[in-house]
Formats: C-alpha cells, sequence, structure tokens
C-alpha cells in the first residue's frame, strides 16, 4: 500500500529519500479574489508505483482504472492527514490552515501512479503575498516540482504573479533548522525543509 511507505517518513529523519514524487499544483481562487484552496497532482516513481499495485485486481492486465484504484486512493488520502499533507501556506506570514481533501483519486499512467487531491483552506483569505511549500520534514519522500508549469494559478486575479525557489538538486543552502519554520519539532523533524519546494504568489 502507498500509505505503508509514506508512514514510514514520520517518526526519525532520513538521510536519503526512499519514494520521489513528481508534484504540480493549481492554487484555486473565488470570484471574490480570496484563495479557497490547493489542488494537487503528484507523480510517483515507477518502482514505487510498481511497489504500490501489488495486490490490487483488475479486469485488465496492466491496467488500472479509477474505480480500481478508488480503496487505495481513500486509504491514502486519510493517512496523509498525519502528515498534514506535506502541504504548509502562509497568508502575509499568518499560518493557514486545510480541512480535509476532496475530489480525490489515482489514476495510473505512463508505467506511475498520479495522487490527485484538492486541500480546501479552513477559510477562504485573500492576501497580498502566499507562501506555499510543499516537502517532508523528514525527507523521506522528496518532492520535486513538475519542470513545465509547476503551478497555476485558477481564477487569480490578472495581478497576481508567482515565483518558484527549487532546492538545488540535493545540496540545498542550509537553512537554520527551527527559524520561523512551517511546522514544530526538533532540527530533525524539519530536516527536509532544506529540500523545500517554495512557492510564493504576490497580488498587489
Amino acid at each position: 500500500m502507498l500509505v505503508v511507505a509514506l508512514a514510514g517518513s514520520i517518526g526519525s529523519a532520513a538521510a536519503h529519500p526512499h519514494v520521489w514524487v513528481t508534484a504540480a499544483s493549481e492554487l484555486v481562487y473565488a470570484p471574490d479574489g480570496s484563495i479557497t484552496g490547493v489542488r494537487h497532482a503528484w507523480t510517483f516513481d515507477d518502482m514505487f508505483s510498481t511497489y504500490a499495485l501489488q495486490g490490487i485486481e483488475t479486469k485488465t492486465k496492466g491496467v488500472y482504472t479509477r474505480e480500481e484504484l478508488a480503496p487505495l486512493a481513500q486509504t491514502n488520502v486519510e493517512s496523509l492527514k498525519e502528515f498534514a499533507f506535506f502541504t504548509f501556506a502562509k497568508a502575509d506570514g499568518k499560518k493557514q490552515r486545510f480541512v480535509d481533501p476532496v475530489d480525490y483519486y489515482l489514476e495510473y499512467k505512463d508505467t506511475a501512479l498520479v495522487l490527485h487531491f484538492t486541500l480546501p483552506f479552513k477559510t477562504p483569505f485573500k492576501t497580498k503575498q502566499l507562501a506555499l511549500e510543499v516537502f517532508d520534514p523528514t525527507f523521506f519522500v522528496d518532492f520535486g516540482l513538475q519542470k513545465k508549469d509547476p503551478i497555476r494559478l485558477v481564477g487569480a486575479p490578472a495581478s497576481c504573479t508567482t515565483a518558484i525557489e527549487r532546492p538545488s538538486d540535493g545540496a540545498a543552502t542550509a537553512q537554520k533548522i527551527g527559524e520561523d519554520n512551517f511546522m514544530d519539532g526538533g532540527a530533525n523533524a524539519n530536516f527536509g525543509a532544506m529540500f523545500a519546494n517554495k512557492i510564493t504568489v504576490n497580488c498587489p
């Protein structure tokens, strides 16, 4: 099960990642300009996808429908809650909370599993600057942003712009662990913050 490997990311810091994810995200805006949620699409590496699919019965060999993958999708989005969905947001410096994911499903595409889900914010908000980070604090899961269009703004005001800061291929510049972190805990708990993908949206 996919969740089995993800669960291993909590408890102790890993020196090297064991699962690789290519992430693409959308920020969803309401007509009044408030941000309502984050829509993720996470593509898992081929080796891990093969492992996660073991034991799943299908009508056609090698073909996995959304319906056949539905139980696995549900198990995983429910389990990811314990890890804050590896998604951390601040609006003008203030931490924002998410509620349970919606519209989630798994698809099998080009030998890889892709997990789709939407994280609604607990309370929609307007902000001049949104800081969004996607990472595993223990670096068990290595999140890399999709090369083309890793972040899209859906329904955002025309004045909004985005900036992306990627970790430098496994050699990210060390940050002061514990300084204005998104998550609580000791230094080991935030090891993965050094490899976080950082997205900034500015709306003057």
